[in-house]
């Protein structure tokens, strides 16, 4: 990830698949997401993100979104990490999962994440759930934001 300063709105996406990634990249580009920056693992995402949260001049990722395929309890299992650190709790985390099938959402929304998204393998599905996570960052946006 690259650390960013200049005000402007931008996710964070930690996934450890490259084409899943870019693929997401250029859904949510096509449907009006800000810069989107990714990480592709876990590790150095936890790392880039405790800098972050550590330095308060640093200007936070407006959505951090969380794709993790390296085990079935991989993305749950960054969420309850990152959550965990000081200052997480002011971060929008949406973790996106195999299915929406209620053991599997419930343990991510037990883990910290603010939503849940499914992962598709259809494309017609996938930018539909694309623009929902779009919808979902605009409708938390903090009224007194401003960009520059």
């Amino acid at each position: 990830m690259n650390g960013h300063t200049g005000g402007q709105p931008y996710f964070a996406l930690v996934d450890d698949d490259l084409h899943s990634a870019r693929l997401l990249m250029r859904m949510l580009a096509a449907h009006g997401a800000p810069t989107v920056s990714w990480q592709e693992n876990a590790t150095l995402a936890m790392t880039e993100l405790s800098a972050w949260l550590a330095d308060d001049n640093a200007s936070l990722p407006a959505l951090v979104l969380v794709d993790l395929k390296s085990s079935s309890e991989a993305t749950e299992q960054f969420v309850k990490q990152l959550r965990a650190l000081p200052g997480a709790s002011s971060l929008l985390v949406a973790a996106i999962a195999p299915t929406l099938e209620r053991a599997h959402r419930d343990a991510l929304l037990d883990a910290g994440a603010d939503a849940v998204f499914q992962r598709h393998a259809d494309l017609e599905f996938y930018r539909r759930e694309a623009a929902a996570i779009i919808s979902f960052w605009v409708r938390n946006q903090r009224l007194d934001a401003v960009g520059t």
